[in-house]
């Protein structure tokens, strides 16, 4: 980015290698806030006309020479009380309060972002690049309390709102091992430590998908546009794949919400190593494509995500990156699941590997909060593997091992317990919390945790439209198998599909779009499951159900909790 800052709808990005305040005073002289005051302007003609009017004195004062009036009164401000000031504004100093209150606002309003660059991020250490963003944060807080008290005199209640950035981002410049034709990628900056100021609340266009991911002939690096230092690369440990994630700074809130979800990879780890995966989110270039491809040549798979209002939601950033990581496992021979899998280690020393399977809203997640508060006296704690992708594969001796994916969790607050989303409240991030759908990224496992290779004691199914209660165990591979590939759910509103409906093996990101590939996976590990003697069944959610089954999930929960304790048992 060679630009000092960057405003787009919404969001502001603050470029402190171009231009970095040292003082209150100077805040106002700055560029940024110029563009700011433009912005702020339009937001009171729109929202507080009567505010507006004041400041536009009749009608006498076009926008420029309302920004240069308002400029010298907070100038003047900062060292002279309002009854040594000589301008009209200040003629009633209660309203001209008003308006630095609504400024302060509108400005918290905004999704707010710095970048630093540096050639080697060892020249900053983690003190000082986090202290450059903390003192801008204190700077705009001092500036907004000085004009405050000037005009209304002594505080004695001071709340320590984030007033700079909701995330700052370290970039760093090396040589990624990229092959040929893909040249246009190596002068895009990559994030090497970011920092959120949590609580994060974000608030995209959209919260919900409604695509699909397609398989395309063309390679999406030849209709790549790079535009002019426009990029940042978030690259990303996928489980142990290595997938490089380039965004478009108009989406900067996703690149900063794969931290909350994805590990973030070191430069040792991409060394020597070419990419499992490259994902182009928000190429500008007119279409509304969401697909992949495979470079064959250099197994490289690639996806992109054209430009558009409708992108401007995480559920996109999360399932491409996903649908990317699936089809390089399971060229590498790994079967992936769409579900959950956690450790449940009981006080009496009890431990098991429970995985779920399951599309979204089937009600993985909630199963787990269920059994979670049902065993709260009897479970000393829970380890998550994955929460939304993983993978079944076969170690080195033959035994059935699950893997993850996500060091996050990225959940409906609808569909969780009143209290889940707010006990890690304070490493989150939320998007949308005011409407329906709304979704929060928590901080779930290590990395390390997600990436070892986890015995599995049982595999079920999260059937959410049976009316039926508690579980069901399949006695055969043949009765067992149909059920998960036909991928049946009562889908409720999460995606563009409602009522009834059905995806091959419940996973549209990758097995879908590669079934025959993705079957012979499928025979591979049920097979191993039955041989090892591992129990295959359902659990009835009964979130499709009117009122959700009278709370069927309890029940559900219920006979999970009796597996753990007894093991498995004709339910």
């Amino acid at each position: 980015m060679k630009e000092s800052f960057y405003f787009h709808d919404d969001t502001v990005i603050l470029n402190y290698s171009k231009q970095y305040v040292t003082s209150k005073h100077g805040i106002i002289h700055t560029d940024v806030f110029d563009a700011f005051l433009d912005g702020f302007l339009v937001y009171l003609e729109k929202n507080h006309y009567d505010l507006y009017k004041y400041l536009e004195k009749d009608g006498l004062k076009n926008h420029e020479r309302i920004k240069k009036e308002i400029k010298f009164v907070l100038t003047a401000l900062l060292v002279e009380a309002p009854s040594e000031i000589h301008d009209e504004y200040i003629n009633f100093p209660t309203i001209f309060e008003d308006i630095i209150e609504q400024g302060y606002s509108y400005w918290r309003s905004l999704q707010r972002y710095s970048v630093l660059y540096t050639t080697n991020e060892s020249g900053f250490s983690d003190q000082s690049f986090l202290a450059a963003d903390a003192k801008v944060n204190e700077r705009i807080r001092e500036l907004y309390r000085s004009l405050q008290e000037r005009i209304q005199g002594e505080n004695r209640v001071y709340r320590q709102l984030q007033a700079g950035t909701n995330a700052a981002m370290l970039l760093s410049y090396y040589e990624p091992e990229l092959p040929a034709g893909y040249e246009k990628l190596s002068h895009i900056p990559y994030v090497a430590k970011i920092s959120l100021r949590t609580p994060l609340i974000l608030h995209p266009k959209f919260n919900k998908r409604t695509n699909k991911f397609t398989d395309t002939t063309v390679n999406p690096m030849d209709e790549f546009i790079p535009g002019d230092e426009e990029w940042i690369c978030y690259p990303a440990m996928v489980g142990t794949m290595l997938i490089y994630c380039y965004f478009h700074r108009n989406y900067i809130s996703s690149c900063v919400s794969m931290a909350n979800l994805f590990e973030l990879a070191s430069k040792e780890d991409t060394k020597n190593r070419k990419p499992d995966a490259i994902m182009l989110f928000g190429n500008p270039d007119g279409k509304k494509d969401t697909t992949f491809y495979h470079d064959e040549v250099n197994d490289i798979w690639i996806g992109k995500n054209s430009a558009a209002p409708e992108i401007d939601y995480f559920g996109y950033t999360k399932k491409s990156v996903l649908t990317l990581h699936n089809l390089a496992m399971m060229k590498k021979g790994w079967l992936p699941i769409h579900g959950a899998m956690v450790n449940i280690y009981l006080k009496d020393g009890t431990k098991k590997g429970l995985m779920f399977m399951g599309d979204s809203g089937a009600g993985k997640s909630e199963t787990l909060e269920a059994l979670s508060t049902l065993a709260s006296d009897m479970i000393d704690h829970q380890e998550t593997v994955f929460d939304d992708m993983g993978t079944l594969h076969l170690d080195a001796n033959g035994k059935i091992r699950g893997q993850g994916t996500e060091i996050g969790a990225f959940v409906r607050l609808d569909d969780l317990d009143k209290g889940t989303a707010y006990k890690d409240m304070d490493r989150s991030i939320f998007f949308n919390p005011e409407k329906s759908n709304a979704r929060v990224v928590i901080p779930a496992a290590p990395h390390s945790v997600v990436t070892t290779e986890h015995p599995v004691d049982i595999f079920l199914y999260a059937n959410n439209y049976t009316d039926k209660r508690g579980m069901h165990f399949f006695k055969t591979r043949e009765e067992a198998e149909p059920v998960f590939v036909e991928g049946k759910r009562f889908a409720l509103g999460t995606t563009q599909e409602s009522g009834l409906s059905t995806t091959f093996f419940a996973n549209p990101f990758g097995p879908m779009q590669r079934q025959e590939e993705c079957q012979v996976l499928i025979d591979k590990m049920f097979d191993a499951l039955f041989d090892q003697d591992i129990p295959v069944g359902e659990v009835y959610t009964c979130l499709g159900l009117p009122n959700k089954g009278n709370h069927g999930i309890d029940e559900g929960a219920a006979a999970l909790l009796d597996f753990v304790k007894n093991g498995k048992k004709d339910i």
